[in-house]
């Protein structure tokens, strides 16, 4: 404390000082020219000084470290020391992570795996206890967090909060389930993540009765408008799929600035690489008319006093000194970012250690038999049958009703048609569900597609227009132990292993994305709708909270209806 003192009175030299650079004040709502003294990780003054290390920054912009207030590391495909390798040059020093990707595989052992990952990389990371494992009971997930773990588990000194309450009907009609979960957090003091999109009048109130917090499921301003009106702080996501910064800005104004905060959600590999990371969604708030200034508060103070991050936030006296020098306020391309005082990346790229910790608990999570071409043979009484019909570019399908041709055994022949086989085969526990169904607008031809990414519980997700290819690419991924695979004419054509539950890898993110664009082009090749994103997009057909028909290792489910519906319309 003395020394914060005396560096901050000029009696001693502080450590570091950066000279001649732009302070903004997200207080004032000033850019002000000024030094800014560093002293054992802390910010002491700003003012004319003199350090022992002085670094010339004329010219540039001074802003507190970004906050992600809300993401999924395993979108990335990375391991939790790839991905802030990727992320830290970006200018984002801090994030509040969901893990429940990879705690639908592994349960509480997975959100330790991430948490464990992340220690001593230089970023404030922070992790959430999944709050909906499984998603829903619809579907085979590898592992159930329920109120029992959440009341033994919340209380950990290295977990953060509850993350999203994705079961709003749970919470709005009590829910047993959902009541001790909540509870729990309440008695730990810990801040509750939200997920009600749409949620209005006596519903919101209960759902925010509840103490539930922050929404990142904002699409509209009128959304964003209500649930701040409630008291929540609305998180404007700018993720791969999803992206919502554009619309919401619209509806910021003086008065509710204070209540927005800004999150990634889910990012994706080629979306980090070539747009960014937080520092995008600045870029494209300001682009859409946000004052800069408003656009870093959102983006620092605002999400440190939403989440109670005492000394984070602000370019001020006393303030941790994560701090991020961007060249301009437009494109937010940052210079130098600074952690705690320490220069961690500069020029765009990292200039810290980030060697993922090796840990087999979290290998080998892909167990099943192997899978037989005749597995997915489909049958049907009718001659009508319901399909899964893809909306480009959008995560919501259609149900729709289609007349198919049957063989003497009742099997549907797809041959000459459109519709494509699609299956989810459960990999978890050995059980041998094997949902399947149909879907249109995909458009492969003589080839299958497989992965493990299949939200939210993450079984293989496998379509195709013939049985031997599907077989092939399921067991090829048992064999590979997680990932993509792309089979075509009985020969894998190519794979991208993730190794790490079947969700991540540790391999460098430049290698990863080569390997990954080199999958997408591979599945083109084969007649893919170039509107489709082929993996992305086959990863969410398996999740059963997202209108309108989807698939799960239990059968087809018509989530409009919140029930299981047959092939036969």
């Amino acid at each position: 404390m003395k020394n914060l003192i005396d560096a901050a009175m000029g009696k001693i030299k502080p450590q570091k000082v950066l000279k001649g650079g732009n302070v903004v004040n997200v207080f004032s709502g000033k850019v002000e020219k000024t030094d800014v003294a560093i002293m054992d990780g802390r910010i002491v003054g700003l003012g004319e000084y003199d350090g022992i290390v002085n670094i010339d920054v004329s010219g540039k912009y001074i802003i507190p470290g970004l906050i992600d207030t809300h993401l999924h590391i395993e979108s990335t495909m990375l391991t939790p020391a790839e991905f802030f390798k990727a992320i830290i040059p970006y200018g984002t020093t801090t994030v509040i992570a969901d893990p429940h990707e990879i705690a639908n595989v592994l349960g509480v052992d997975g959100v330790k795996y991430m948490i464990h990952q992340s220690i001593g990389l230089p970023i404030n990371a922070h992790f959430m206890l999944p709050s909906c494992v499984p998603a829903t009971f619809f579907e085979s997930a590898g592992a159930v967090i329920d109120a029992k773990l959440t009341k033994k588990h919340i209380g950990d000194k290295d977990i953060f909060g509850l993350g999203e309450f994705m079961n709003f009907v749970g919470v709005i009609n009590g829910a047993e389930e959902c009541i001790g979960k909540l509870t729990a957090a309440h008695d730990e003091g810990k801040i509750i993540d939200g997920h009600a999109p749409n949620l209005t009048g006596k519903e919101l109130n209960a759902y925010v009765a509840a103490g539930i917090k922050t929404e990142h499921e904002c699409t509209t301003v009128e959304d964003m408008q209500n649930k701040i009106d409630r008291g929540m702080y609305i998180q404007l996501r700018q993720g791969s799929a999803t992206r919502n910064v554009e619309t919401l800005v619209k509806g910021i104004t003086a008065q509710n600035m204070r209540r927005c905060v800004f999150c990634t959600d889910d990012r994706h590999i080629d979306s980090l690489l070539y747009e960014g990371h937080l520092n995008y969604n600045l870029k494209v708030a300001v682009e859409n008319g946000l004052d800069p200034i408003s656009a870093i508060t959102i983006a620092t103070l605002n999400a440190a006093e939403c989440y109670g991050l005492k000394g984070y936030g602000a370019i001020a006296p006393g303030y941790v000194a994560d701090i991020v020098v961007m060249n301009d306020l437009k494109n937010f391309v940052a210079d130098k970012v600074f952690f705690k005082g320490e220069l961690v990346a500069q020029d765009g790229k990292a200039i810290f250690n980030a060697t993922p910790k090796f840990d087999k608990s979290v290998l080998n999570s892909v167990r099943l038999k192997d899978v037989k071409p005749q597995d997915f043979e489909i049958y049907s009484k009718s001659d009508k049958v319901n399909a899964i019909q893809l909306i480009p570019a959008n995560v919501v399908t259609k149900k729709a009703v289609v007349k198919v041709a049957r063989s003497q055994d009742n099997s549907v022949v797809i041959q000459g048609t459109d519709l494509l086989k699609l299956a989810v085969v459960e990999r978890h526990n050995n059980t041998g569900n094997i949902g399947k169904g149909l879907i249109l607008n995909y458009g492969l031809k003589n080839g299958a597609i497989a992965q493990t990414v299949a939200h939210d519980s993450h079984n293989i997700i496998v379509l195709g227009d013939n049985n031997e290819d599907m077989a092939i690419a399921v067991n090829g991924l048992k064999e590979l132990g997680g990932g993509l695979i792309v089979v075509s004419n009985g020969k894998i054509l190519g794979s991208l292993k993730l190794e790490v539950a079947g969700l991540m890898t540790a391999e460098p993110i430049e290698k990863v994305n080569k390997q990954f664009q080199s999958m997408i082009k591979l599945a083109h090749s084969l007649g893919v709708n170039p509107d489709v994103e082929p993996f992305m997009t086959l990863s969410f057909l398996a999740l059963p909270v997202i209108p309108y028909l989807k698939l799960t290792d239990k059968g087809l489910f018509d989530v409009s209806k919140f029930e299981f519906v047959g092939l036969e319309a």
